[in-house]
Order: C-alpha cells, then sequence, then structure tokens
C-alpha cells in the first residue's frame, strides 16, 4: 500500500510540474507560507532549483506579495500578512453590502458576549489559562471565539474601508 501512496504522490507532484511554470509553483508555496522558509525550502517545495526559487522570491518581495526576515545568515521568505488581509477585506466588500455587513458584526459581537458569559472571562487568551488539557469542549470553544474574533476584525476593517471609500468619492 505505501508504495501505491507513493506513486499517487508522484504522479501529483508530475502533473503539478507538467501544467504550471516554477513561477506558479514558487507563488503557491510562498502563498502557503505563514512562517518564513528559506529559498532552499520552496524549492524542494515547489519542485525547482534554489536558484530559481530565490529569484521568484525575490520577484514576489519587490511586488509586495512576500516579504523577508533574516534567521542568522539565511533569507526567510513569507506571504505579506498585511497584503492577505486586504484582500480578505476587499473580498469581504464585495461579497457582502453594508446592511450584510452590520448585520454579520452584529451576529458576531452577539456570540462573542455569550463566549464571556459563558466562561466569565474578558478574552480567549484569558479562558486559555483557565482551561484543563482535557477539557475538549472548552478548547473547542476557545478556537471559535478567536476565529469569530479575527471574522469580526475583519467585517469591521471592510465597513471602515468603505466608508472611506465613499468619503473620498464626495
Amino acid at each position: 500500500m505505501t508504495e501505491t501512496w507513493d506513486d499517487i504522490n508522484e504522479q501529483v507532484k508530475a502533473d503539478w510540474k507538467e501544467e504550471t511554470t516554477p513561477f506558479e509553483r514558487v507563488y503557491e508555496i510562498v502563498e502557503q507560507t505563514h512562517g518564513g522558509q528559506s529559498a532552499a525550502e520552496i524549492a524542494d517545495r515547489a519542485l525547482v532549483s534554489e536558484p530559481t526559487a530565490r529569484r521568484h522570491c525575490k520577484a514576489l518581495v519587490n511586488t509586495g506579495f512576500a516579504e523577508t526576515e533574516q534567521d542568522g545568515q539565511t533569507t526567510l521568505y513569507k506571504r505579506n500578512s498585511d497584503r492577505v488581509l486586504m484582500s480578505r477585506i476587499r473580498e469581504l466588500r464585495e461579497e457582502a453590502n453594508r446592511p450584510e455587513l452590520l448585520d454579520s458584526i452584529k451576529e458576531m459581537k452577539t456570540e462573542v458576549r455569550r463566549y464571556e458569559d459563558r466562561y466569565d472571562v474578558v478574552s480567549p487568551e484569558e479562558l486559555s489559562q483557565q482551561l484543563d488539557a482535557g477539557e475538549t469542549e472548552g478548547w473547542d470553544d476557545l478556537t471559535a471565539w478567536r476565529t469569530t474574533r479575527q471574522n469580526l476584525a475583519v467585517a469591521q476593517a471592510a465597513l471602515a474601508y468603505d466608508e472611506a471609500s465613499h468619503q473620498l468619492a464626495v
């Protein structure tokens, strides 16, 4: 069975390599990279040489899609978190109109208040300090609460961005 999975994985890699350019593969890998990765690590995952990965990573940095950080002598590349956030905000603005955004924000604020009341804490961070390792439901709620707070922040930013756009247009 292991040989079968190895064969399938190799075929998927071969297909990906055949159907995409080196730049597209490096772009996909960087897009998935939250923590920094070296050009060698990106090259390995993108099925390209290290110089090719480095060249494309530098191009992505120049366009603002990626950013770098140093780890000793090694340059690490990762996606630009500000750009990802702005993409999420723009996406939400296109998907939802103002009344929908307002309703969604109201619902998420209500959900946050339910977590605060249920656990008698003001933040997921505070809750994490009170939970025992075996409290599955509490940890699930903590994850959901964090996600709700993140989505709430993005929705509020989308609403503010929409308002600013309209003010600037006047």
